[in-house]
């Protein structure tokens, strides 16, 4: 292979990721199985974790009367919002993205889970 096509492939696999930023809200929903132990997705309910309820858009640390962590109070201090990037960049591995976390998840791994999963949040927004 040439160089030109090897920088064809990375180009084109560059503009295929995006392909699961959508994300499929009912394959969401089943994924949240995993999520629902310690999450809710109703308006002010607080379990272990924050209401899931409006995330997307939600600045980090900021639901009222749930107790977060310093870790996690610390990135809302830095401006951290719950957009879809940075969902995308903290669902597969909470621990990386917010050292010293209270969330024990261990993560998603596949992205086209990540995608479905924050399709399923937004749709209940």
């Amino acid at each position: 292979m040439t160089r030109h096509t090897i920088a064809a492939i990375a180009l084109l696999a560059a503009f295929a990721t995006p392909a699961f930023a959508d994300g499929d809200a009912e394959k969401g929903e089943k994924l949240y199985m995993k999520c629902k132990t310690c999450h809710d997705i109703e308006k002010g309910v607080n379990k272990v974790g924050p209401t899931l309820k409006g995330i997307v858009g939600r600045k980090a640390a900021s639901v009222a009367d749930y107790k977060y962590s310093d870790a996690m109070i610390a990135k809302g201090a830095e401006g951290v919002v719950w957009d879809e990037a940075t969902l995308a960049a903290y669902l597969p591995d909470p621990k990386a993205f917010v050292p010293k976390t209270k969330m024990v998840f261990a993560g998603l791994k596949k992205p086209e889970e990540v995608a479905d999963l924050i399709a399923y949040l937004k749709s209940g927004e």
